[in-house]
């Protein structure tokens, strides 16, 4: 009986290595790992060992006996996937550790920011001996979007965290929490006291929809939203206007959908879940029947992934598609497995009937041209688009004039996220990103290397990927990083870890520490288990 990956597949990778017959794609030396919406069992190939089930650090990998019903379609899709794609031939090359030479000295490390990009940084470092890595986050709570950017009721992708708990329990690992560099520590000072800084913060806001009436109540970002219901210290005091019968969400990629279906979710499937309480009360209370998820373009261009739509396929909802679905496959060639895979599901559900459950309606070539409302939110003013093919061959929107509106109390915008500056840092305004090669911190874009800075995650190439793109991204700063170390670019620290300690507790005394140099071993496993 084959294993199947399902839909909580956070393309880790580590299942692949495990495999012994090399029957998991793509792999992270193949050229579509990096775009590929989750990673594919071969079933004629797969001999049944379980070996990725258990390497997998989110349980997405099951045998095609036990799928629940919801999870029926990653037969097929899995199966189709080597049915569409050229046969692989070679097995996978594990990716090796970067060699650090601590012969002259041991090396030590800053990591800011506590998510994947920096654990998968930290556990890199960490494969070396006489390295020591110390990770810093402005919350109380590590792991960042791993903990408040996956929804409650993906409970698999959320176990990632078991993963980065192991990491976090090797020797060398510490960690400051509540600490804000920028503001309670600079720059400087870490580099006085560390070799190197490595800046894994993520993309910390959204981008912004400038049309009029943005701003009103009932209108917000999705970023704030899932903050909100994930329990995130700095929004549990938001409040949302859930009175009225319809939201509209502008944007359908995967936090688009997350946000649709726990909008339209019945409460009580939530209660079990990692939902925050204050959350849970106020969805227990919503009026909310219809939420309309507008994209600007149209199927073929859908933002959000194959495992997310098949996952809320399973959702108690009704689901109606606005907007042409390409009659047959003529043309599609040029497409890749997702996008026609994307097209055979929203087929299947294009004709399906409703009954009186609540609805979450797909409404395609549809453009947010103003918030309507006078002293709130009270609809949206949508235009109609067409797609044109430009000069360089890619198609755009293009508004027709023709526009309709669409009463709506609450108003979402899931637009992408997107970086923000770093005190001390360089920072490329038009990318997001702090400007990097190969995650060394450039001083301006395509300018010098800073020394002793780098950068990870979402940071150093902008939002894309899942939560184990930031492995490969990882690797490939710490090689870099490794050379650097290797080859004398890093000076000496003028301080020991003890007085980089003392300085943290002098200037933060309600840091949260763990790990070396803390007076308080152990606190960081005792506050997960509290979370």
């Amino acid at each position: 009986m084959p294993y199947v990956v399902t839909q909580s597949c956070c393309s880790d990778a580590s299942c692949v290595y495990a495999c012994p017959v090399n029957c998991i794609h793509p792999t992270p030396d193949e050229p579509d790992f990096a775009t590929a919406d989750q990673l594919y069992i071969d079933p004629k190939s797969c001999v049944d060992c379980g070996a990725c089930a258990e390497a997998c650090p989110v349980d997405a990998i099951l045998p095609m006996g036990r799928l629940a019903e919801e999870q029926q379609p990653f037969i097929e899709i899995n199966a189709d996937f080597y049915r569409q794609v050229r046969p692989r031939r070679l097995l996978a090359r594990p990716i090796e550790a970067a060699e650090i030479h601590t012969e002259r000295q041991p090396l030590r490390v800053a990591i800011v920011g506590s998510g994947p990009s920096a654990m998968y940084a930290a556990d890199e470092l960490l494969t070396q001996p006489d390295v020591a890595v110390t990770v810093f986050d402005r919350l109380p709570v590590p792991y960042g979007l791993a903990r408040h950017g996956v929804a409650p009721d993906h409970e698999k992708t959320r176990k990632v965290s078991e993963l980065f708990d192991v990491m976090s329990a090797q020797p060398g690992f510490s960690s400051y929490l509540n600490l804000e560099v920028g503001r309670d520590i600079s720059h400087d000072e870490l580099r006085e006291h560390f070799h190197a800084v490595i800046y894994a913060v993520g993309a910390s806001t959204d981008r912004k929809l400038d049309i009029p009436g943005m701003g009103l109540p009932g209108t917000v970002s999705a970023t704030d939203f899932v903050a909100w219901y994930n329990g995130h210290p700095e929004h549990a005091d938001r409040d949302f206007d859930l009175s009225a019968e319809r939201a509209v969400i502008v944007g359908n990629g995967n936090v688009a959908l997350d946000v649709a279906r726990i909008l339209t979710s019945d409460p009580e499937s939530l209660a079990h879940t990692a939902i925050a309480p204050h959350a849970l009360a106020a969805l227990r209370q919503s009026k909310i029947r219809e939420v309309v998820v507008l994209g600007r373009r149209g199927p073929l261009e859908s933002a959000f992934t194959v495992p997310e739509f098949v996952g809320l396929l399973g959702a108690d909802v009704d689901i109606a598609i606005e907007g042409a679905l390409p009659e047959s496959d003529e043309g599609l060639a040029g497409n890749s497995y997702q996008v026609e895979r994307k097209l055979q599901l929203l087929r299947s559900v294009a004709d399906r009937p409703f009954g009186d459950r609540k609805r979450i309606v797909f409404r395609y070539f549809a453009a947010p041209t103003a918030v309507l409302g006078a002293e709130r939110a009270d609809g949206l003013e949508i235009e109609r688009t067409e797609l044109v093919r430009t000069d360089d061959g890619r198609t755009r929107a293009v508004a027709t004039g023709q526009t309709r509106r669409l009463a709506a109390g609450l108003v979402l915008t899931s637009v992408g996220y997107r970086g923000v500056p770093v005190p001390g840092m360089p920072f490329d305004d038009a990318a997001g990103v702090i400007p990097n090669l190969g995650g060394r911190v450039l001083e301006r874009a395509e300018g010098a290397v800073l020394p002793g800075a780098y950068v990870t995650g979402w940071i150093k190439r902008g939002p894309t990927g899942f939560i184990g793109t930031n492995k490969s991204c990882a690797q490939e700063t710490v090689r870099f990083l490794a050379d650097d170390f290797n080859a004398g670019r890093l000076p000496e620290p003028a301080g020991s870890a003890a007085d980089f300690d003392r300085l943290v507790r002098a200037r933060r005394p309600e840091v949260l520490a763990s790990g070396a140099g803390s007076e308080r071993p152990g606190l960081l496993r005792r506050l997960l288990a509290r979370a």
